[in-house]
């Protein structure tokens, strides 16, 4: 178990899966499949039968019930894509071993450096040994380290059928960076009845409660008139989108907020003269906060509008998804397991709030309530990302604990 889980994560991590909000296809980008194809090899080949890929990219397989009574069944999760944050293509992991303190060099580009004082975590680090990227691109552990995760424990239980679980489905997911990771999961195939995303960062992490998440389109249509002759006519629509940007509230973003505080966050910005949109998401842990959210940068949009009387604009909001701690509290048992998992591998449990999302946000509310275990990696959608193989094991007892304790409780 020791080298296995850590020598699939350095197979996984140099296949590029980075995904793309432009496409419009399921997946986003046709690579994704290539890691499809490989997960699907490697569980058939530690005996998991069914192990298939579908046409959108999803991989499905189960690890049979080994014991007579009813037990419930539950499901491992993670995701096969990385963020288009920064670049996947070419993944360079290095290994670090024996960690005996200190900032991290990475070695393809010396202005790389992971810095204690940035990245605390290092600290209970110290003699354990840290994959990271060579720096020109990030690593992948977000979410390859809980694929391979999945797949070691997964190999542990065929190899020991003295432990007794019940039936296990397994599902890796492709465009979960770009919220469309359920999008055409399909959940009467998958089977199960409560689930887990290995998806989270500190070793000992479990995670019952996500953001609520929406986002926000502004269409402005100005007025434009040649330079030349523009007084008291022109209208222009970028200066428009500037001066909403400019009245957002300064202690209300990502850079000024954190613990349970949520924000108007801007995504993007085009425009000419005669039309400029601008997009934004909104987050906040409960749903009356996220309405006074999109409430309050509304009337930002009117205030600053009532300036412009030629000019219009188009409001929109779309739901993304929502806190799932509002399905996992009507199933404690989900997180209850889970936190006796953690701790019979040893580790002193932690349960937080994610201030982002998960697949498991979405599945919660299509009917598969799942909460989040960690998967050890740190610095996601960066260069700076790293992982240490000692946490990526500690994973994969907490999931072979875990599949013992809804045995054991059933």
């Amino acid at each position: 178990m020791t080298d296995t889980v850590t020598d699939r994560f350095l197979r996984y991590v140099v296949v590029d899966t980075q995904s793309d909000p432009s496409s419009v296809t399921q997946p986003s980008t046709a690579k994704q499949k290539n890691l499809g194809r490989m997960l699907v090899e490697e569980l058939l080949a530690i005996g998991l039968a069914d192990a298939h890929l579908d046409e959108h990219g999803y991989v499905y397989a189960t690890i049979p019930s080994n014991v007579d009574k009813p037990v419930p069944v539950i499901c491992f999760c993670s995701h096969m894509d990385t963020a288009p944050d920064f670049t996947g293509t070419n993944v360079k992991p290095q290994i670090l071993r024996n960690y005996a303190g200190g900032d991290i060099r990475l070695s393809a580009d010396p202005q790389q450096v992971i810095r204690v004082d940035e990245h605390p975590a290092l600290q209970d680090q110290i003699g354990n040994d840290i994959i990271t990227s060579d720096g020109t691109t990030l690593l992948g552990a977000d979410d390859k380290a809980g694929l391979a995760e999945i797949v070691a424990a997964a190999q542990y239980l065929v190899d020991n059928p003295d432990i007794r679980h019940g039936t296990i489905k397994l599902l890796f997911t492709t465009d979960e960076e770009i919220g469309r990771g359920v999008d055409k999961v399909d959940l009467k195939k998958l089977g199960a009845q409560f689930a887990y995303t290995v998806d989270g960062e500190t070793a000992g992490h479990i995670e019952d409660e996500t953001f609520s998440a929406d986002s926000v389109e502004i269409a402005i249509q100005g007025v434009a008139i040649h330079p030349g002759f523009a007084k008291g006519k022109m209208e222009n629509a970028i200066k428009i989108a500037g001066a909403i940007i400019d009245r957002l509230p300064k202690d209300m973003a990502p850079e000024t907020t954190e613990g349970r505080d949520g924000f108007i966050h801007p995504t993007g910005i085009s425009g000419l003269m005669e039309k400029a949109s601008l997009g934004f998401i909104i987050r906040d842990f409960e749903e009356a906060g996220l309405a006074d959210k999109e409430a309050m940068l509304e009337a930002i949009v009117k205030d600053v509008m009532a300036a412009y009387p030629g000019s219009s604009h188009k409001f929109t909001v779309r739901h993304q998804y929502r806190n799932m701690k509002v399905i996992l509290d009507r199933h404690p048992e989900i997180v209850e397991n889970a936190v006796e998992a953690i701790r019979r591998a040893g580790m002193a449990p932690v349960r937080g709030s994610i201030r982002g999302g998960t697949d498991g946000s979405r599945l919660s509310f299509m009917g598969l309530p799942c909460a989040n275990i960690f998967a050890g990696g740190h610095a996601f959608h960066s260069p700076l990302e790293w992982v240490s193989r000692q946490d990526m094991e500690k994973a994969v007892k907490t999931l072979v604990e875990l599949a013992k304790v809804w045995e054991e409780r059933s």
